[in-house]
């Protein structure tokens, strides 16, 4: 039983300690500022809008969006999202100055240049977001990079240079290097059977050096 305990923690205390060490920066940093919630300003308006002379297709739900200099109405039914301008005719795609102007009246960030992501990248930072999308990197000391829809001109991810070391991290802790997504892959199954054996034997060990030693 000792061999077995020993050699078990040697082959886990790597990960032990990665567990450890990632669990502690989770509890020390607030997940709002990971994300970079605080970076957000309010955005709020005031407008009047009749629908009576608008054709749009049969909806689950309707939402009115601001984009830069005007509103548009986007549509959610149950096979797609549409998205019309005011007049009812079809909004089109965000431009690289239109992502950039809304880094700047949505967030406390300048932003520095625009580029358009269209195809998916494993462990990327804006991972399961919908595509295409813009990156707008900006000057902020963080390295911050803000991701918007180019249909919505909505923000859906603000990545900071903290938020990168915590997802490292969490990559880590969950023992998925890669996508960092996966919570129930065999690898993390396994330590964690190694890891409940190791402290079991432990436990065991330390009852039975108790009782050789008062026998």
């Amino acid at each position: 039983m000792r061999k077995l305990h020993k050699y078990l923690s040697l082959a886990i205390s790597v990960q032990l300690l990665l567990w450890t060490i990632s669990g502690i920066y989770f509890s020390f940093n607030k997940i709002e500022q990971i994300r970079g919630e605080h970076l957000r300003s309010t955005d709020s308006y005031v407008t009047e809008l009749d629908f009576s002379t608008l054709t749009l297709p049969k909806a689950e739900s309707v939402e009115v969006l601001s984009r830069p200099s005007r509103l548009i109405i986007k549509i959610k039914t149950n096979t797609a999202e549409e998205f019309f301008n005011i007049d009812g005719s079809k909004a089109a795609p965000l431009t690289k100055d239109e992502a950039m102007s809304i880094v700047r009246k949505k967030t406390l960030l300048n932003p520095l240049k625009a580029e358009k992501i269209s195809n998916p990248q494993r462990g990327s930072e804006y991972r399961g977001r919908k595509l295409p999308m813009y990156k707008v990197t900006t000057d902020h000391k963080n390295n911050v990079n803000v991701y918007i829809d180019e249909m919505s001109g909505e923000i859906v991810a603000i990545r900071s240079s903290s938020w990168r070391l915590w997802d490292l991290l969490w990559g880590f802790h969950i023992m998925d290097y890669i996508d960092r997504d996966n919570f129930n892959n065999f690898l993390i199954k396994i330590f964690s059977i190694l890891a409940l054996i190791s402290a079991t034997s432990g436990i065991l060990l330390f009852f039975l050096s108790r009782r050789k030693s008062t026998s």
